[in-house]
């Protein structure tokens, strides 16, 4: 008997569950957010890089990255875990142009243009932003 005055309930929820998932509710996992500054005019960037491709700089809507575009920034994610999860943090040197700041799901990383000991990875993500700043947010830099 408990159950039949269940089914309606448990109908209801599936229901809204769906209703809910074709909405579009359901948000693709961020890739990374980096925070891009510095000493020279158009440095400020925030852009973060969604599983899917998506773009946002400065918070603003800024497209989907063309599918290599896509793969290049999953192997750079996958390549800064390691860094992240030990919250590299590696000073600029004297004359640094642009500090970045990265977030990912497993910890953060903080370097500049110039950090002594970069790992290949960290000058591979600079260049990442770089083109992406200029195709996607439409930055000078």
């Amino acid at each position: 008997m408990r159950a039949r005055a269940l089914a309606p309930l448990a109908t209801a929820l599936l229901a809204g569950a769906t209703l809910a998932g074709s909405c579009g509710e359901i948000l693709p996992a961020d890739l990374f957010l980096v925070q891009r500054s510095g000493s020279v005019a158009g440095a400020r960037l925030t852009l973060l890089v969604n599983e899917e491709g998506g773009v946002r700089c400065n918070g603003a809507e800024a497209g989907r990255l063309s599918d290599a575009r896509l793969i290049e920034a999953r192997a750079i994610k996958d390549d800064l875990d390691d860094p992240a999860s030990e919250h590299l943090s590696l000073p600029a040197r004297p004359g640094s142009v642009l500090t970045y700041d990265v977030r990912l799901e497993k910890g953060s990383v903080h370097f500049a243009d110039n950090s002594s000991g970069q790992p290949q990875v960290l000058r591979r993500l600079a260049l990442f932003v770089l083109r992406t700043a200029q195709e996607r947010c439409h930055l000078a830099i």
